[in-house]
């Protein structure tokens, strides 16, 4: 039979091919007798176009040496990490230990830049001492602590202060994070007070500006226009050189059908970009300085390619209500419980064209209401051990998983394009647990 695409999903990775569904010419039939359910697999041939077209469209739209930093917050395997690393991708981190396992996956000091509100001492003195692209600095009191551990070490820390640049991002609202009320970056006004402070730039250098909006973003309004505060307040900075301007990242992908239709491309969005950085910024220099521009995303190049693999624990019907119990749960895959995140679920055989499907609620074993991987999805009739996949599981999946319930995490594999299997994260065991 020929391969047929899930046009239910979305995703390039998926297909049918003879009524099973494949990632990649692999079955995922013949993998969930392979290894036990749930498990994750991800798509290197996806996860590497996403790359490669995020970094190509950033060229084409004539932006100087961007530097892609992968988030690892969205997803810190390090065979994945490995993957980018050779690709030439850099890494924003927020944490000393997302700093190890960038640094672990080969990806050079000189490309990672660290964000997050609570660097610790001991993170900012490993940091100095491998001595990485820019601490994005988001409180007085923060670039306080570097001048000064920096003056120990006896170097000269490379900061970039993170800017909050009051602009509401149209996404959910604790995946916001660009507004006043939010704990995240510094006013522009706290920027320029400490800009000209002597005392904090003993040991340190400003290098650049940063602005992150938010997750998830559909519409590039929000983003501009924080860009273009970005360019004014670089305009006013006695630093009047800065070799970089970070833009965060943020963009979102199409989880459900709806997002499909108002997705920005990528190449949009590059256009966005480079048109409210040459209106707030180079045009307002007779010598165009060559400032590199930085990105940040995660979800963007990691989403669409992870796919959450679970079998059918058993069907229970109570009156009108329908329900599919699996096997995975949300402390699996958090996102749903935690954001009322819609992902993609489909079958794994293919459902017969006269299979009628009725609405039903695809819940996990967890001891929560929450966790649901979907409420009223169309789904054929299912029996025990019959297997479903969540989709586009990719970002904030693995990363944000538990032991809630004393479950182990789950399995992750790699397809590397090559049909071939490769085991990156083993199933944890109950005597790994704490």
């Amino acid at each position: 039979m020929a391969t047929k695409h899930s046009d239910s999903l979305n995703s390039p990775s998926l297909a049918y091919v003879n009524s099973e569904l494949h990632v990649d010419g692999v079955s995922l039939k013949k993998l969930a007798k392979k290894f036990p359910t749930p498990f994750y697999v991800y798509s290197q041939t996806t996860l590497l176009s996403n790359f490669h077209e995020f970094q190509g469209e950033a060229e084409l739209a004539g932006l100087h040496k961007p530097l892609i930093c992968f988030a690892l917050k969205s997803n810190p395997n390090r065979e994945l990490l490995k993957v980018l690393a050779k690709e030439g991708s850099g890494a924003d981190i927020v944490s000393g230990g997302e700093l190890l396992r960038a640094r672990e996956a080969g990806i050079p000091a000189s490309k990672i830049v660290f964000s997050g509100v609570g660097k610790t001492a001991e993170e900012i003195r490993l940091a100095l001492r491998e001595e990485i692209y820019s601490f994005n600095v988001e409180s007085i009191e923060e670039l306080e602590l570097i001048n000064e551990l920096a003056k120990k070490e006896k170097s000269i820390a490379r900061v970039c202060f993170r800017l909050n640049p009051m602009v509401k991002a149209k996404t959910h609202k604790y995946i916001s994070t660009g507004n006043k009320t939010h704990k995240f970056g510094l006013l522009s006004s706290d920027i320029l007070k400490a800009a000209k402070n002597k005392k904090l730039w003993s040991h340190t250098k400003l290098v650049g500006l940063s602005v992150h909006i938010g997750s998830q973003l559909l519409d590039l309004k929000a983003t501009a226009d924080a860009i273009k505060v970005m360019g004014s307040l670089s305009r006013k900075l006695p630093q009047k050189t800065l070799e970089f301007l970070d833009v965060g990242g943020g963009l979102g992908v199409a989880y459900h059908p709806d997002e499909a239709k108002k997705l920005p491309t990528t190449a949009a969005y590059m256009k966005v970009v480079a048109r409210a950085l040459e209106e707030s910024y180079y045009s307002h220099f007779k010598l165009r300085p060559k400032t590199r521009v930085v990105f940040e995303p995660g979800r963007r190049i990691v989403a669409k390619a992870g796919f959450f693999v679970m079998s059918v624990l058993r069907q229970k019907i109570s009156e009108d209500q329908r329900f599919l119990i699996v096997d995975g749960g949300m402390n699996d895959f958090m996102r749903p419980s935690l954001y009322d995140a819609y992902h993609g679920l489909v079958t794994v055989d293919e459902p017969k064209k006269t299979a009628k499907k009725l609405p039903t609620h695809v819940v996990g074993p967890i001891c929560e209401t929450s966790d649901c991987f979907g409420h009223h999805r169309p789904m054929p009739p299912l029996k025990t051990d019959d297997k479903i996949v969540l989709a586009d599981t990719g970002a904030y999946g693995f990363s944000m998983g538990s032991n809630y319930n004393l479950r182990g995490k789950p399995l992750e594999l790699l397809v590397t394009g090559k049909k071939s299997i490769k085991v990156i994260n083993k199933a944890q065991k109950y005597k790994e647990l704490k």
